[in-house]
């Protein structure tokens, strides 16, 4: 005869207590063993009350059951996920659906709240979920630092639950438990194709279920918010949603943002800083202290630096045109008329640039008084270059008269002028044009007439 294992395990069992039995005829035998183990079991984990004061705390979780919605085109049928919050002195309750449990969507959800409620409650206690707790610690809990940021501009505190420990929030428990049955489960057999319809619907079954009288109080909630409302805190201007990332700076002494690049003081090159960016602004913190804000700029691989964080020795390689013109006014006038033409005629911003820095530089190999005459030279002869100004004090020629311009021109057939010679440079060669019989300019070689249009 066959016998299984567990037959043989019971047979085991029972020789063993009727061999205990018969050395302990007052002892119990299993089945009244197990129930009297399960009653002084029931007394080991006593049930704590709390009285919650008006207007202090509001429990926020998603529900564990999602409500789903479908896609009018494909047919596909998506998880969405419920965001419920239960004030706890009057367990008024906001619901509200959105795509997934990102910082975006749980930040939101705490906004509508609020705006919900009319007024901000004391301190949030919400489950140790990633968008809202990094590193949960009930003694010491690392906070999303967007989240933490959005509970600072409603002035109210962040208190999240133990890790697995329900008991420590059972109004969030509970509202999460009655929203499933009293929301989403008369809405199970409704299809909805977006969000905003589901939504829609959520609000009438939440106005429904706020207004049905509790067991105990034979109140509803909402009659019970009413004097709660008067203990919440007043709503400031709405939360602007700003997004938060930890980076190390670089050698440069500049940080990262979504292709652009910001500065941050140079002291703080390979140290770890904390970056707060919306639309607008970018917010740059090191130890919660605030070194560096900027406007928020759009364009990749660009470089937005303040000159405060460059150390001394960089600020002296910045050119800008207003400290150029600066500079160009301690030397004299007529540099700052020069070097103004400078920066106009050139097509080149930086090749402008480099060449008004050069004069301005000559003023500390000679003095700004021949500086100041060299650049009156070279207005004089619409000589607009470096090169220019560096020759004339390399030969002294800044006092010197020349006459620019010959106000009488003598007419004589031995004066062939300025077209009889036409000096051309041509892949290295000198060609020298003269004015043929014909009236036209150029020059004949064993291969013909070069003429200068041909060049």
């Amino acid at each position: 005869m066959i016998f299984s294992s567990a037959c043989l395990l019971t047979h085991a069992v029972n020789a063993e207590e009727n061999e205990y039995i018969i050395d302990n005829p007052d002892g119990y035998r299993y089945s009244q063993f197990a129930y009297h183990y399960g009653e002084w079991k029931k007394t080991l984990n006593p049930v704590m009350r709390f009285n919650h004061k008006m207007g202090e705390k509001v429990f926020v979780d998603f529900s564990g059951y999602r409500p789903k919605i479908k896609n009018p085109l494909t047919g596909e049928i998506t998880q969405v996920e419920l965001f419920v919050g239960v004030l706890g002195a009057s367990n008024y309750t906001f619901a509200y659906a959105v795509r997934n449990q990102t910082l975006e969507n749980w930040i939101a959800c705490h906004i509508k709240m609020f705006e919900f409620f009319g007024g901000c409650p004391s301190a949030i206690v919400p489950d140790n979920l990633k968008s809202g707790v990094t590193k949960p610690n009930y003694y010491d809990p690392e906070i999303n630092p967007a989240y933490l940021d959005m509970s600072l501009h409603y002035d109210t505190v962040i208190l999240p639950a133990r890790p697995y420990k329900p008991k420590d929030k059972p109004k969030a428990e509970n509202g999460v438990l009655n929203a499933q049955r009293s929301i989403l489960a008369p809405l199970r057999n409704k299809t909805f194709f977006s969000i905003e319809e589901l939504n829609i619907a959520v609000s009438l079954e939440l106005k429904d279920y706020n207004g049905k009288p509790m067991q105990k109080t034979l109140k509803s909630r909402t009659e019970v918010f009413k004097e709660e409302k008067s203990y919440l805190k007043p709503l400031p201007e709405r939360y602007e949603l700003s997004f938060w990332k930890r980076a190390k700076v670089g050698i440069d002494y500049h940080v990262d943002v979504d292709g652009t690049h910001y500065s941050v003081p140079y002291q703080l090159i390979y140290r770890d800083v904390d970056i707060c960016y919306n639309h607008e602004l970018i917010k740059i913190y090191h130890n919660s202290k605030i070194i560096a804000s900027h406007k928020r700029n759009f364009v990749k691989s660009y470089f937005v630096t303040s000159p405060e964080h460059m150390p001394a020795f960089h600020k002296g390689i910045l050119i800008t045109p207003e400290k150029i013109r600066e500079e160009s006014l301690k030397i004299g006038l007529n540099a700052a008329l020069l070097i103004e033409k400078i920066m106009e005629d050139r097509r080149s911003p930086e090749s402008s640039l480099r060449m008004a820095l050069g004069i301005i530089r000559l003023n500390k190999r000679y003095p700004s008084a021949r500086v100041e005459a060299a650049c009156k030279k070279a207005l004089s002869f619409s000589l607009y270059r470096y090169r220019n100004v560096k020759n004339i004090l390399d030969k002294n020629l800044e006092n010197d008269f020349i006459e620019n311009k010959l106000e009488n021109k003598i007419a004589h057939e031995n004066i062939r002028g300025a077209e009889y010679y036409r000096r051309n440079y041509v892949k290295g060669k000198t060609f020298i044009f003269k004015t043929l019989r014909n009236g036209k300019i150029g020059r004949r070689t064993k291969h013909g007439t070069l003429f200068r249009t041909d060049l």
